[in-house]
């Protein structure tokens, strides 16, 4: 799911300078110091999807991974934000801003970096790059991919909506039509089709790209999900960023009881989203700070690989929240799916079906 530049760095680079940082709409500010156990010469710099840190979600994931590593590894961090309607120009020169400031590795979070990724990456051979949610045939060999089996969980999230749903139809609201979120829809479809094969699932983009703003629109998100909610579905799943936060007080605030579930980070348990945790079943948890330190751990212990590293259901990639015990009631049917993914017997689809 994706995310003014946000500057955290106690001690920047002189190459890094309030120019460069003002050209890029930087933001310097005196929340990165270099960890409890001092200054380790670990550097890393990491430029946020739509939405950036505080989105509640997808980037938010990615930020705990990187106050891991300022907290266990003693690195400096720096943090830069993509903004809705931005040209790619601007995606790499934030990104060489990052290079420029002595910052090693990189980490780009969300699959619209992927074109400036490959072009920094390949004239800075000796700094060390990720992205988050997106692989290329054409990056270079110091770029390394951090993706997930985002269809798994979601089929978890499936199973959840169908079990729960009274009325047998439920909703799905993707942030942007893409290949990625079409994953997020494939699985939660066929996991509901699994208990209710007759069972109506709405779906809603709210935008198209090359337009990315369906991820940092709660006004959309809000509007889409009152729309699902009025044909009748009373299980609601968004894969949108920050948009998802209007579909969760939308279905918060409607009448009867409707539930909602959260990707991404532990949704309920998100401060600004709190008010709600009453009406999230779950979320479907995509473990991106569990990614992003162990590619900044690499790093630094100097065996970082390029290529594509994938996270599944099986290596904890990608699980459902349990916040509420909204599920514990449905443990089992749960559990059963799950083994059936990781023994290989469930093949959840990549991209809907029909």
């Amino acid at each position: 799911m994706r995310r003014s530049l946000k500057l955290a760095a106690a001690v920047l680079s002189g190459s890094l300078g309030i120019a460069s940082l003002a050209a890029c709409g930087a933001k310097s500010t005196d929340n990165n110091t270099a960890g409890a156990g001092g200054g380790s010469g670990l550097k890393v710099g990491m430029a946020y999807d739509i939405g950036g840190r505080g989105d509640q979600s997808f980037n938010d994931s990615a930020a705990r991974g990187l106050d891991q590593a300022k907290s266990e590894l003693g690195a400096t961090i720096n943090e830069a934000e993509a903004k809705s309607g931005e040209s790619e120009a601007d995606k790499e020169q934030r990104l060489k801003s990052l290079v420029n400031g002595g910052f090693n590795p990189v980490i780009a979070v969300g699959f619209i970096y992927q074109d400036a990724v490959n072009k920094v990456a390949k004239d800075n051979p000796n700094v060390k790059f990720a992205i988050v949610d997106s692989n290329s045939p054409d990056q270079p060999s110091n770029v390394t991919s951090l993706t997930f089996s985002e269809e798994q969980g979601s089929y978890l999230a499936g199973v959840a909506a169908a079990t729960k749903s009274k009325t047998k139809h439920v909703g799905f609201i993707g942030g942007v039509q893409s290949e990625l979120i079409k994953k997020f829809e494939a699985g939660y479809t066929a996991g509901a089709k699994s208990v209710t094969p007759d069972i109506t699932v709405e779906v809603t983009y709210l935008s198209t790209p090359p337009d990315n703003t369906g991820f940092a629109d709660p006004g959309k998100g809000k509007q889409a999900a009152q729309g699902q909610m009025d044909k009748g579905a009373d299980v609601i799943y968004s894969a949108a960023g920050s948009s998802g936060s209007g579909s969760i007080e939308a279905v918060a605030t409607a009448p009867g009881n409707k539930w909602a579930i959260g990707v991404d980070s532990d949704q309920a348990n998100q401060p600004a989203l709190s008010r709600y945790k009453d009406h999230i079943l779950t979320s479907m948890l995509k473990n991106v700070n569990t990614a992003v330190f162990s590619f900044i751990k690499s790093t630094k212990d100097g065996n970082a690989q390029g290529g594509v590293k994938n996270f599944d259901l099986k290596d904890g990639g990608v699980s459902l929240s349990v916040t509420g015990g909204f599920i514990d009631d449905i443990k089992a049917k749960i559990d059963a799916a799950t083994q059936q993914i990781t023994s290989g017997a469930t093949k959840v689809p990549t991209a809907p079906q029909g």
